[in-house]
């Protein structure tokens, strides 16, 4: 039941990340777009350069999860790489009690009244001829947050895993 979870959890990362991985290729073609129509034809668009922006944050808010899922997610490791599996197990564990789940709680708590208001208003851009979108720009906060809680509690059942396999391998020694 717990592995079920676990690869649950893990898929929904998986697949956001696969799908957000396309949204890198449309920013590029879209800079692109932007560079040549500036400077080859003197056309400038505001909405252009705010989609950049807005895919820029997807990028990096719906694939958060993806990245920590893989273990690619900015790291102090000056001594981890040299632990044991079961001491890199403890300390993913610690750091997901007490250092992400309750980041991620406060901030996507924080998040709902600030992007409430947001949907209230329809925000739109405060730049003329810009995107009238800001508020599902927003609402991509509780959603990085809650990705991030869904992989965090998956991350810290497979690492109990991992230290109740060590156990269980040393008790059997």
């Amino acid at each position: 039941m717990l592995n079920k979870l676990v690869c649950s959890a893990e898929s929904i990362s998986y697949y956001m990340g696969r799908w957000v991985a396309w949204l890198t290729l449309a920013m590029m073609v879209l800079t692109c777009l932007i560079v040549l129509l500036r400077y080859g034809f003197d056309i400038g668009s505001i909405a252009l350069q705010e989609s950049v922006l807005y895919l820029h944050a997807m990028v990096f808010m719906l694939g958060a999860a993806y990245t920590f899922k893989d273990d690619e997610h900015v790291r102090v490791d000056v001594f981890y790489r040299d632990f044991s599996a079961s001491k890199k197990a403890w300390i993913n564990i610690i750091g997901g009690v007490f250092f992400l789940l309750p980041f991620t709680l406060y901030t996507a708590y924080l998040s709902f009244n600030y992007v409430n208001a947001s949907w209230q208003v329809l925000e739109t851009s405060s730049q003329p001829g810009g995107l009238p979108f800001v508020y599902l720009l927003k609402t991509l906060i509780p959603i990085m947050m809650i990705s991030l809680i869904i992989q965090g509690l998956a991350d810290i059942l497979k690492n109990i895993g991992v230290v109740s396999a060590t156990r269980t391998a040393k008790g059997q020694n």
